[in-house]
């Protein structure tokens, strides 16, 4: 009987026959999302809890096969699917997707790993709380997903990426055991924090199966601007202006180039987007303010903010949203510029981080060398400003062969755009992860120190190498 024979006998045993797939169409975990790559796996393993993730994960520790753990498999980065070789294992959490506890005096909700981000989203607002973390995936990304990959999304600039809202883990180990860290506590000073060791380090480290998030009171008011602006300058102007009208209540600021938007207009024509008709206007912003605080004093406090960014010449026009679906609105613009910009065909995606002050600068030199090197390319450049997260991306020439672009330009145009990410003392991943699209590039952009750093601690805790391999570190 051959090792992967058994093995297969053995996770059968660990959660079912029909919960270990081997057969038919298996695209959906094979392939990833963004369709860049697909391999083949030795099978799909789908555990029910924690104690069957462990049972998996020693059974492939034994038999010397690698594990790549999945949660909705939603990733940037070709992160979470097998290699070719139709060796690897699978292992979806998909089927652990419970809201565990919530403690209303804690502030805190525990949820399994392959817990849904919208579910654990609305279960928390039933209850009357918050929990903040949001983005355009939330459907169908998954709470281990976004810990594996230190996810942020449109509320960072309040309430920070998926580490600062996680107080305790629960994982299973290379070697198969639990570590049960769901304590709950914000203040734990006993050694190590395994918890953010493990916090974006993409499934290499173990496999996150458990998580205990912190929880916010709902906001009483929610207001929403949709704003042109004459410039990204003007933009950073007024984000200065927001944190000081708003202070704690701004809770989202996102900009949007003009061709972002024109995207959006062209491929779902169904969208409105307000003032894009004006030729002054290069980009826009979508500025969220929620506090607890009444209606009419941050109703107050908001327009007083427009007043200022209108005098000083920051703002050129600005709707303001009069209901929650008018809000619901203006954010489905900004968060359909992903969709849109798929339809437009396939594409250079980057997932960059410049300190706020320096992003005017970083665009204008980097749009030159790029339009330059690549004329016609179009640059397709939105994001979380109020955090200093771009998703700037390059589409090929109108009418170019977008395929071709992608196979033949990629590599020139990632080296323009990190060397000048590198010269602004940026990061080549600010919420996406490294995952294997951008591990080559990692070694060449990070700190040799840091990167030996890394080298040791996978070494450490996965001397065999059997967690997602070849992610985040070459070997």
């Amino acid at each position: 009987m051959s090792t992967h024979t058994e093995l297969l006998e053995q996770l059968r045993a660990a959660v079912g026959t029909a919960n270990v797939l081997t057969d038919g169409n298996l695209s959906a975990y094979e392939q990833d999302w963004r369709k860049r790559e697909r391999g083949k796996s030795l099978a799909v393993v789908r555990p029910a809890n924690t104690a069957a993730v462990a049972a998996v994960v020693r059974a492939c520790a034994a038999a010397g096969v690698s594990i790549v753990p999945q949660g909705g498999n939603t990733g940037m980065v070709v992160g979470s699917t097998p290699d070719a070789s139709g060796t690897q294992v699978v292992l979806s959490l998909q089927r652990m997707n419970q809201v565990r506890a919530l403690d209303a005096a804690n502030l805190t909700v525990t949820v399994d790993a392959g817990c849904v981000l919208q579910v654990i989203q609305e279960t928390c607002e039933k209850t009357g709380f918050l929990f903040p973390l949001s983005m355009a995936s939330e459907g169908s990304c998954t709470i281990g997903g976004n810990l594996g990959t230190n996810a942020g999304g449109t509320q960072v600039v309040r309430y920070g990426n998926a580490r600062e809202l996680c107080l305790g883990l629960e994982v299973v180990t290379p070697q198969g055991e639990i570590w049960d860290g769901l304590s709950g506590l914000r203040k734990d000073n006993t050694g190590y924090d395994l918890r953010h060791l493990m916090i974006g380090s993409e499934g290499t480290l173990g496999v996150i199966t458990g998580a205990i998030m912190k929880l916010y009171p709902l906001p009483a008011t929610q207001l929403t601007v949709f704003a042109a602006v004459p410039s990204l300058e003007a933009a950073v102007q007024l984000l200065g202006l927001a944190h000081q009208h708003l202070s704690a209540g701004l809770t989202g600021f996102e900009v949007m180039g003009k061709f972002a938007l024109s995207l959006v207009s062209k491929h779902f024509a169904q969208t409105r987007v307000p003032l894009q008709d004006r030729a002054d206007t290069p980009y826009y912003v979508v500025l969220e303010n929620s506090d607890q605080e009444s209606e009419a004093h941050a109703r107050e406090r908001f327009e007083r903010l427009l007043e200022v960014a209108m005098e000083r010449g920051c703002v050129l026009d600005a709707v303001v949203a009069e209901s929650i679906n008018q809000a619901r609105a203006l954010w489905h613009i900004r968060e359909s510029i992903p969709l849109a910009q798929a339809q437009e065909g396939l594409n250079i995606k980057h997932d960059i981080s410049i300190a706020v002050s320096r992003i005017p600068e970083f665009v204008l030199l980097t749009d030159a060398l790029l339009v330059q090197a690549f004329p016609g390319a179009r640059l397709v450049n939105y994001g979380h400003l109020g955090d200093g997260n771009l998703h700037y991306n390059v589409q090929a020439p109108a009418g170019a062969d977008a395929e071709a672009f992608l196979r033949d330009d990629e590599k020139s145009v990632n080296t323009i755009v990190y060397d000048m990410v590198d010269r602004f003392n940026g990061s080549i991943s600010a919420e996406h992860g490294v995952g294997s699209l951008k591990r080559e590039k990692l070694a060449q952009h990070k700190s040799p120190v840091a990167l030996g750093m890394m080298r040791a601690i996978k070494q450490a805790l996965d001397p065999q190498n059997t967690m997602n391999p070849g992610r985040v570190l070459q070997h």
